[in-house]
């Protein structure tokens, strides 16, 4: 059965929150524990609206079912869903600001497929098109071996606070397109 990129829809958020939820805990589970799972999918991991209102978040079906999602960003949040704090809509100036790879979550039986690759050279295409020079990233520890594949560097490690006494812990990478 092949497999079929599109631009993801309003009505494909159930779905798309679904696959996240099960990316998130299936695979992410190698790299982070339960609680750390279950509190990032209340804010850093999860659907943002915002993406697929300018076009820029895509979805992979297999027949009828999303089996990947992720996409870019050309406003300055890096990473979280609509119910994280961080949000900031300012658009970003394609010369001297990097655009954003955003929220990549791939079924777990569906992982390193080339499903992830395929969903990143259009996103990067895309940037690129629009005139950004660099692509910049929040990844998670699952991530980040392809990222690094794919070119992208790693910066320093970061904890991003998810309540009072719990963090998660990301690696801030890029790469010039």
């Amino acid at each position: 059965m092949s497999n079929n990129l599109r631009l993801a829809e309003f009505e494909d958020i159930q779905e798309i929150s679904q696959l996240i939820k099960l990316s998130a805990r299936k695979l992410g589970g190698e790299f982070y524990d339960k609680k750390t799972i279950e509190l990032a999918l209340q804010g850093a991991f999860g659907v943002d609206t915002q993406l697929i209102k300018d076009n820029t978040y895509y979805v992979i079906e297999s027949g009828n079912t999303i089996v990947a999602c992720g996409g870019w960003s050309y406003r300055k949040t890096l990473f979280g869903s609509d119910s994280n704090n961080i949000r900031n809509p300012k658009k970003l100036n394609p010369q001297n600001e990097a655009a954003k790879i955003r929220a990549f979550f791939i079924h777990p039986e569906y992982a390193r497929q080339g499903l992830g690759k395929l969903l990143l050279e259009e996103c990067e295409k895309q940037a690129k098109h629009q005139g950004f020079l660099q692509c910049q990233l929040m990844s998670t520890l699952s991530g980040i071996d392809f990222y690094q594949k794919n070119g992208y560097q790693g910066e320093q490690y970061i904890h991003h606070n998810m309540d009072k006494t719990n963090q998660i812990k990301f690696l801030p990478m890029s790469k010039r397109l």
